[in-house]
């Protein structure tokens, strides 16, 4: 058996909490299997805790504190890394974003480089199930992210988008519309192109899940992919290496920018038409 990776507790205050989580569990004489089965949640999951890669939600980390003995501890330090206004891994994601040189991007939800105001405020408000923040903090971080795009010289990218993505109705019908509206313009500037991934083209290994791959002006590559409620910087070549791979696959199964802009189109006009945004949704 491999040993377990070596933590930094000084990285970030979720790799303090993790670092504390594998203390107190190994203080229990639980494997991570073990802890698991008994909230119960998948090992995995114990295991992205630790490394500070994601954040229990509130339930399991009150789970957590009772089982392991804590007295509370865990719950404390939850609390800091809640309040914090991005978590860490995020926040390194938006560093090595903010300088890249290209960016290649798989996403079943609009990516936040590419979201209208409005179709931003939808999705992070929806996103307050799982967590309280300033939403409108955070819509305007995210669209300040988008001056990236307004560089002399932005990065290349290349946005595969899933199907579903045109289908899901985000923030109303007059939203959507503005949204692929806005898709079919970024796909027009010059570094950027813009593929749909059809119905039935989709890789099983793609499912569940959005990912990043960007290379910095070092030529080095990182990756970063995201679930609803966690995200994980990637930097381990091999790990980059298999999603770039799954990248390729994806974009060999993807219509063309030409092809994709038609589809776009297509259900800007068949499923939103134009209409006030007083009308019904």
């Amino acid at each position: 058996m491999p040993a377990p990776k070596e933590l930094d507790p000084s990285a970030s205050l979720a790799a303090l909490y993790g670092a504390k989580l594998r203390k107190l569990r190994i203080r229990a004489g639980l494997t991570q299997r073990q802890l698991g089965d008994k909230i119960p949640i998948a090992h995995s999951r114990i295991a992205q805790f630790e490394l500070g890669n994601e954040v229990p939600p509130e339930d399991v980390n009150g789970k957590l504190d009772v089982l392991l003995d804590a007295g509370g501890d865990l719950t404390d330090l939850w609390g800091h890394v809640r309040r914090t206004p991005f978590p860490d891994w995020v926040q390194k994601f938006m560093a090595c974003e903010a300088k890249a040189i290209m960016m290649r991007k798989f996403s079943q939800i609009i990516p936040g480089l590419a979201q209208t105001e409005a179709y931003a405020r939808a999705v992070l408000s929806a996103g307050q199930i799982y967590d309280d923040g300033d939403t409108e903090g955070k819509v305007a971080a995210r669209l300040r992210r988008q001056a990236i795009l307004r560089r002399d010289a932005p990065p290349w990218m290349w946005f595969i988008l899933d199907e579903v993505v045109l289908h899901w109705i985000v923030g109303g019908r007059h939203v959507m519309r503005e949204q692929l509206a806005h898709l079919l313009h970024l796909g027009q500037l010059p570094r950027v192109h813009l593929q749909v991934l059809p119905f039935g083209s989709v890789d099983p290994a793609a499912m569940g899940g959005s990912f990043s791959l960007l290379t910095l002006p070092d030529g080095g590559e990182v990756a970063y992919e995201e679930g609803i409620v966690y995200g994980r910087l990637i930097e381990e070549t091999d790990e980059v290496l298999r999603r770039a791979v799954l990248y390729d696959r994806l974009q060999a199964n993807a219509l063309s920018p030409i092809k994709s802009a038609e589809l776009i189109r297509m259900a800007m006009e068949e499923r939103y038409p134009c209409m006030s945004p007083k009308s019904p949704r």
